[in-house]
């Protein structure tokens, strides 16, 4: 995975990036497995195993299931305990399932699910039942459900491909006999530099734990650094610890972690908290009151492109800025804790594409039943090629 869960496409991971198992080459024009948990979808989609987990904060584990032809599940915020997680962004970060089907993944959200005393976020109640795939009276329910359908998703970067597999999967829900309307979420254009300003100010307090000194990774003094420091220590122990500090963060930090460091740092300090940090948590509620006032008018579940585009070259995006851009579509369900879903829907070049579904709050049995419907529609598996299958042996 990326270093720290910060990345798209595992190419920030110490071990180099994952390729997707789709990939027909797999040298210069490989392409990646989407991230930050981008490992796990590639485990899944290669048959390696059953299910995997992974952590979405904006969207890890959505992005990567849609590059890879997997199931994504990101379930409620504090659905699943965080105890164990080395901390990205406290107040986003989200445990969640890659598997090959909505069944498979509900029986993994089932057996982990739950509150934990070891998570003051965890939510107190259990998931009330296993969530078993349409049944008699569920498919009568299905007449009564309603979907939206967010306009402000529809940007014009958006490439015809990725509008042309939205419509298709419309066109699913209204076959199985889902009502689908139009729905508006105005704060969406929002939602990217928001998540930027908390996300990066959330890791820059998370991560400062790792100082040489009680976690982690320690720097390393070579004679003459080591001798100078012992020096400088019996006259300045202030200046010898902040030489470890710096050498150990220089050292034990890759680039783009060290980037939203210092961002979140920047956002966080006196001069820049009321006018970025401050503003984009009043912005986060109103994306929340977004999301809360669409789906008190009636509607059940939030139909979207997981991704605004297929999976991109290894090499192909060397401007951070671009990166962030994969996560455009999944970030405001994350901003506002919501549970939500990447279903595999369509194959694009050899590439698969994948759909969002959003649910409301604490709806994880209502989106499942709509993801399932989307799923039997799209009927993924006859689209996946031998060589994917056998990729990992």
């Amino acid at each position: 995975m990326d270093e720290f869960a910060m990345g798209s496409g595992t190419t920030y991971s110490t071990f180099g990036p994952t390729i997707n198992p789709w990939s027909s080459d797999l040298g210069d024009r490989a392409l990646v497995a989407g991230g930050s948990s981008g490992a796990s979808a590639a485990a899944v989609a290669s048959g390696c195993c059953f299910a995997a987990l992974g952590s979405d904060t904006g969207g890890s584990v959505r992005q990567p299931a849609a590059y890879c032809g997997v199931t994504g599940l990101k379930p409620n915020y504090g659905r699943i305990s965080r105890h164990g997680m080395i901390a990205f962004a406290s107040s986003l970060d989200t445990p969640g399932i890659l598997a090959k089907t909505i069944r498979d993944a509900a029986i993994v959200l089932h057996a982990i699910a739950g509150p934990d005393g070891h998570d003051s976020t965890a939510l107190p109640d259990k998931l009330p039942s296993q969530w078993e795939p349409a049944s008699e009276t569920d498919a009568t329910n299905t007449k009564q459900l309603t979907v939206g359908v967010p306009k402000e998703y529809y940007v014009k970067e958006l490439p015809e491909s990725i509008l042309k597999v939205w419509d298709q999967g419309i066109e699913w829900l209204l076959q199985s006999g889902v009502r689908v309307v139009e729905a508006s979420l105005p704060t969406t254009k929002y939602a990217l530099p928001t998540y930027y300003i908390l996300a990066c100010a959330e890791a820059s307090s998370n991560l400062s734990r790792y100082d040489g000194v009680r976690y982690g990774f320690r720097a390393e003094l070579n004679n003459e650094a080591a001798a100078a420091a012992v020096a400088d220590a019996s006259n300045n122990q202030a200046n010898a610890l902040h030489d470890l500090y710096c050498r150990t963060r220089s050292e034990g930090f890759g680039d783009e972690v060290q980037r939203r460091i210092l961002s979140g740092t920047f956002v966080l300090s006196a001069g820049a908290l009321a006018d970025y940090y401050e503003r984009a948590v009043l912005v986060r509620q109103t994306i929340r009151d977004d999301f809360a006032s669409t789906f008190e008018s009636g509607i059940d579940v939030l139909l979207t492109p997981t991704t605004p585009s297929g999976p991109f070259a290894v090499h192909g995006k060397a401007n951070p800025v671009d990166m962030f851009m994969n996560d455009i579509m999944t970030i405001p369900a994350s901003l506002a804790g919501l549970p939500s879903v990447s279903v595999p829907a369509a194959v694009l070049d050899q590439m698969p594409l994948g759909l969002q579904l959003i649910g409301a709050p604490h709806q994880e049995h209502t989106l499942l039943h709509v993801a399932h419907l989307l799923e039997q529609r799209a009927d993924f598996s006859r689209h996946i090629p031998l060589r994917v299958l056998t990729s990992a042996r």
